[in-house]
């Protein structure tokens, strides 16, 4: 898998995100009034995915990535459940099912980089809602701010390493392609013994695609979506040019 090196350590992509939960209440919000399987696509480590089939509804989780997927499926052991897992690209999907409600959070978006990429995500979720049914997701909106990041090393955040309550301090270094309009990544973490002596250091790469507004109602409504709302948060606060997130609602209005 291409583009992957973020991921390719599971558990330390839970360390670092498997708490945030912001999107939760919004997406039971649909769930709730959506009946049959809601799907969760670039579902990871099932961050979302869990929490929804914590409240009684049938998720499907779909990812590319088997280790993420495989963490998913540990997590939710012995909880009974109504999850069915998926290893799947979702630019391809093929599921037997149909749903009302699809979503996919996390900025997954942004992981489709070029624009074929892009139609065939967006294919694979036309192809998979009802007439009528809602996709929502996120992805970070392409402001100033956003993609003039300096290009050396800018700290980030600390955190604990759960399991030896040791600092972890992250960096991070960016720089955009406005020709391509993917921004290139490069995520350091610098890890710390007990006496604060540096022990370790770890660098990972990621491509994140961005897509400017006026560019996404045309790719959504090519696809046979139509933008119901754009907010800037999922507490759906109005969508603003100081917005740091674009939170698309839309519905399918056409097969494609």
């Amino acid at each position: 898998m291409k583009n992957s090196e973020e991921y390719n350590d599971p558990l330390l992509y839970d360390q670092e995100n498997g708490l945030f939960q912001g999107e939760i209440p919004y997406l039971l919000k649909w769930a709730s009034q959506t009946d049959g399987p809601t799907i969760d696509l670039a579902c990871g480590t099932g961050r979302a995915t869990i929490p929804l089939a914590m409240k009684g509804h049938h998720l499907i989780g779909v990812d590319v990535h088997r280790g993420m997927l495989d963490l998913a499926r540990k997590k939710s052991e012995g909880l009974d459940l109504q999850i069915d897992w998926v290893e799947q690209d979702c630019r391809r999907l093929s599921l037997s099912v149909k749903s009302k409600f699809i979503f996919s959070v996390g900025n997954s978006f942004q992981h489709f980089l070029t624009n074929e990429d892009q139609d065939a995500f967006l294919s694979s979720v036309n192809k998979h809602l009802e007439s009528g049914g809602l996709f929502v997701f996120g992805t970070r909106f392409p402001n100033g701010e956003e993609l003039l990041q300096p290009a050396n090393e800018e700290y980030w955040k600390t955190y604990n390493d759960p399991d030896n309550q040791n600092k972890v301090d992250v960096y991070t270094i960016s720089r955009y392609d406005s020709i391509s309009q993917v921004q290139h990544y490069t995520t350091i973490r610098k890890f710390y013994d007990q006496e604060g002596k540096q022990i370790d250091e770890k660098r990972t790469n990621i491509e994140l695609r961005y897509v400017f507004p006026r560019e996404m109602d045309r790719i959504l409504s090519s696809n046979g979506l139509e933008i119901v709302n754009i907010y800037s948060d999922w507490k759906e606060t109005p969508f603003t040019c100081d917005s740091h997130e674009m939170v698309y609602v839309c519905r399918k209005v056409r097969e494609v």
